[in-house]
């Protein structure tokens, strides 16, 4: 009994320092603008991934969620121009793309570990680190044909699907992706120490 609730006290920890670190990324340095591609990598999903390979679907998805609430709040106050838009325009539909886009990429990412790490744990790593990017992207992507009006405007005389895949994801994700992909052996290594060091185990 005495384990159990030191793991759960471990497991709370863990979850709380990646919480932490979520919301300081998001609100302080989410984003590093890579002047010479022009383009912007969001780094925050990388302590999403970390989260749902440690400890499971479910703190993937509180982490995604904690990073859509704040990218929410950014936008209903204007700090995010793009995303206050489009709230302005469809509160409901911008909050559920909001919030679900990263919620679901956390999760996804954490039950595809959960699913392949007893065959392949390097393989389930990877695999699940890039799928946050991914899921987060597709989902956006999916998302964004419900609010197409307000795109429109934004996007005038350009077509919309074209204003789409490069004004506003542009390259983005490309980077988000390969961030992820390159740093997953570190994330992998990251989690292999956390694991040795407060639960004395791989």
């Amino acid at each position: 009994m005495y384990k159990n609730r030191k793991a759960s006290v471990l497991r709370m920890t863990e979850l709380a320092i990646l919480t932490a670190i979520v919301v300081l990324l998001q609100c302080f340095g989410g984003f590093l603008k890579l002047n010479v591609l022009g383009a912007e990598a969001n780094f925050v999903l990388i302590p999403i991934a970390i989260g749902a390979i440690l400890l499971g679907p479910l703190a993937g998805a509180w982490l995604g969620f904690i990073d859509g609430v704040i990218v929410l709040l950014f936008g209903i106050t204007g700090a995010v121009p793009f995303t206050n838009l489009l709230f302005l325009a469809h509160p409901l539909l911008t909050t559920l793309i909001c919030i679900v886009k990263t919620t679901a990429a956390g999760l996804v990412a954490g039950l595809v570990y959960r699913a392949l790490a007893k065959w392949n744990e390097h393989l389930s790593v990877f695999l699940a680190s890039v799928l946050v990017p991914i899921v987060n992207t597709g989902l956006f992507i999916l998302g964004s044909f419900t609010v197409l009006d307000s795109l429109e405007l934004m996007a005038g005389s350009q077509n919309v699907l074209v204003f789409l895949f490069t004004v506003i994801i542009g390259i983005n994700f490309f980077l988000e992706f390969g961030l992820n992909l390159i740093l997953a052996p570190a994330i992998e290594r990251i989690i292999f120490l956390i694991r040795k060091q407060l639960h004395g185990k791989k």
